[in-house]
């Protein structure tokens, strides 16, 4: 980095872990079921029919964990409340106490070692109860977690000040309605896929001024999961589908956030294909989309690779042939695309004037494996974050105000319908032993921060 072109002074360097990832321990200290207990229980729904009760067994080895975090040499650390450990069916009056206590711990911890707590609210892991009742397509969701969210930073207020209500919303409403790989796991229903991600959306705008009541001087935010896109040829169905794919996936969340308003154009497509219908959209009540407007102190930006987009809404062999030069893969087959964290940046600033931004995720799997010297050498991980860095150091110098990087993730972990098949980590996790292992991945985020601070 030059010295005429630095990260700014107050930059935020961390990583970041969730709750259902690295915990385990599904049923201590009062903690009840959450969806993902239910759905990673049926073993067709993971590959090699895994599940998260063990993981890495963060709940029993926490203080090491944290030790090796304030070894990395970070200042902050974003990590989600598991929501069920807090309300064990969702529905209880008031909430359990040892699990209040397990975070405060972490909280406690984290701040003698000089690392600023960050907390996602809803990182999935909704209970069990809410989802019975029917999850985010029930309205009553929004209230619950508004409940949820007051106890919480009721109690942690007075040491956390940076709030993340809910993490990739899309990933909630569309791979739990659409595709069903997370759950509740049904597929191809846009009327509750779009329901979820209304009450989603209404429950953040809910739980802000909640938020700040009980945390002052607290900064209040969303995370995203973003992308660009292209088509994948020049023919006017590939063309046709980008759009679409940008409506769903970006507009639909950005656009009643930053402009109190939904995508028209998503609804008008999903009603030519038969999705959706008028009378469907009944769930968009009067003032709702001035509540999820309220003003959000930032924006988390998760972001991996850009789309590049065919149609299926027509025949391949009569679709125009693939003119994309696509780059290297993950082992998740997800393109390496660097450049595409400066362009959606841009658009943010340009489109939605987004003042404060944090990259609240950006990380790969490899598969990279201990030599016989227990050495990591995970030389494609080191350069697919400094290629993301670099992007980002150049978004920074050409105006936008991203003032946070959290590397995903901390070490490796359960990668939800994925199992412990990819890994993200910057440290190497044996699951069958817990064994923990930095990658040199992990010396080399260290290094990177120790120049740049």
């Amino acid at each position: 980095m030059t010295k005429d072109n630095p990260f700014p002074k107050n930059f935020l360097w961390g990583t970041a872990t969730s709750s259902y990832q690295i915990e385990g321990a599904p049923s201590v200290d009062g903690k009840g079921l959450s969806v993902w207990d239910t759905f990673s229980h049926n073993k067709k729904n993971i590959k090699n029919g895994e599940n998260g009760d063990i993981a890495c067994d963060h709940f029993n080895l926490w203080e090491p964990d944290l030790a090796l975090l304030n070894e990395l040499g970070v200042n902050s650390y974003r990590f989600s409340i598991s929501w069920p450990r807090i309300f064990p069916t969702g529905l209880e009056k008031s909430p359990n106490q040892k699990g209040l206590d397990f975070y405060s711990r972490i909280i406690d911890t984290l701040l003698e070692y000089g690392i600023i707590p960050f907390i996602t609210l809803n990182h999935w892991d909704i209970p069990q109860g809410l989802e019975d009742r029917g999850g985010w397509t029930n309205r009553m969701m929004s209230d619950m977690f508004v409940k949820y969210s007051y106890y919480v930073s009721k109690n942690f207020g007075d040491r956390v000040k940076h709030w993340i209500t809910h993490n990739e919303p899309w990933c909630i409403s569309h791979i739990g309605y659409i595709t069903g790989h997370k759950p509740p796991g049904i597929k191809n229903n846009w009327v509750k896929s779009l329901s979820a991600a209304h009450h989603l959306l209404l429950s953040h705008g809910m739980a802000i001024p909640e938020i700040k009541l009980n945390s002052t001087n607290a900064e209040v935010g969303i995370t995203l999961n973003l992308s660009t896109a292209i088509p994948a040829s020049p023919s006017d169905e590939d063309k046709v589908a980008t759009l679409f794919y940008d409506d769903m996936f970006n507009r639909l969340f950005l656009e009643p956030l930053y402009n109190t308003k939904y995508p028209q154009s998503l609804f008008d497509e999903l009603k030519i294909r038969n999705a959706v219908k008028d009378a469907d959209l009944n769930f968009i009540q009067e003032n709702d989309l001035a509540i999820i407007g309220t003003r959000t102190d930032f924006l988390g930006v998760n972001y991996y690779s850009r789309g590049v987009i065919r149609s299926d809404q027509i025949e391949e062999s009569q679709n125009l042939p693939l003119d994309v030069e696509m780059g290297p893969v993950t082992d998740f087959g997800w393109e390496v695309y660097p450049q595409g964290i400066y362009d959606l940046l841009f658009r943010l600033k340009k489109e939605y004037n987004v003042e404060r931004i944090y990259i609240t995720e950006n990380g790969c799997s490899y598969s990279d494996t201990p030599n016989h010297d227990k050495k990591v050498v995970d030389k494609r991980r080191i350069e697919y974050h400094y290629s993301h860095l670099e992007e980002l150091r150049k978004a920074i110098h050409d105006g936008v105000n991203c003032i946070g990087y959290f590397a995903w993730s901390l070490m490796d972990n359960f990668e939800w319908a994925q199992g412990f098949s990819q890994r993200f980590g910057l440290i190497w996790v044996d699951f069958d032993t817990l064994e923990r292992i930095p990658k040199e991945s992990f010396f080399w985020y260290r290094d990177y921060i120790n120049e740049n601070k």
